[in-house]
């Protein structure tokens, strides 16, 4: 993080003057304070030297779903195929404050309850434009409906027929009689535009696949994650 020597100066100072407060005025101590301070990164000074109330207010990488601000999921975003009778309709997700240097987003829609000893994944869009900050409700039922740049990815419902077509939204189908299922939503923030291109992986490949790469193949080029989840039980 760049900052200027004037800036440097007023953090200096406040941090003294906070300093003082709960310190004992003995000669030299302003001296070892100085000297401690300086040697640690400007980040760690702030947080080691009183500063914690500045870092408190950066504002955090969020996910969120108008759709599902109840944390529970409505008929009309459930599956309408393997028993279950919903409109499947992809809810509306929503983001805000991206990390700094973001040039594309993923996201992912996972049952960690699903019976299958692997979860089960249910939407995948990947290579969202940095510019994007919503996916509108809905959007997800066809590549159509998704940002210019944007794909849908290979998911468990690949050649079921139940989702309209290959790489579109699944909505939840637990067993009958389960304990309600956990979904999770998680959104990734990239500091490249192409996520199979910076991992080396196929564009068809499964979603678990890309889940590997987005929290580990890529590395540093991961920026942050943001998640929400939402339940659903029959």
């Amino acid at each position: 993080m760049a900052i200027s020597s004037g800036a440097q100066q007023t953090l200096w100072s406040n941090l003294y003057a906070r300093f003082r407060q709960v310190a004992p005025a003995k000669p030299g101590t302003f001296l070892r304070f100085t000297l401690a301070c300086a040697a640690l990164p400007l980040a760690a000074s702030l947080a080691s030297c009183g500063g914690s109330d500045a870092q408190a207010q950066v504002p955090s990488f969020a996910l969120e779903s108008p759709d599902l601000a109840a944390g529970t999921i409505d008929t009309k975003f459930v599956l309408n195929g393997f028993g279950c009778t919903g409109n499947n309709v992809s809810p509306a997700v929503r983001w805000r404050n991206a990390p700094a240097g973001t040039k594309s987003f993923s996201l992912l829609m996972f049952d960690p309850d699903a019976p299958t000893g692997s979860g089960f994944w249910h939407w995948a869009v990947y290579n969202i434009p940095p510019t994007v900050s919503e996916l509108a409700q809905g959007a997800g039922n066809s590549a159509a409906g998704l940002p210019t740049g944007a794909s849908g990815g290979t998911t468990d419902f690949f050649d079921t027929g139940t989702t309209g077509g290959n790489g579109n939204y699944g909505g939840p189908c637990p067993p009958a009689g389960d304990k309600p299922h956990r979904y999770m939503f998680t959104l990734y923030a990239l500091s490249v535009d192409n996520l199979e291109a910076a991992a080396g992986i196929p564009k068809t490949g499964t979603a678990g696949l890309h889940s590997f790469a987005l929290n580990s193949g890529i590395g540093d080029k991961l920026l942050g994650k943001a998640a929400f989840t939402a339940t659903f039980g029959r």
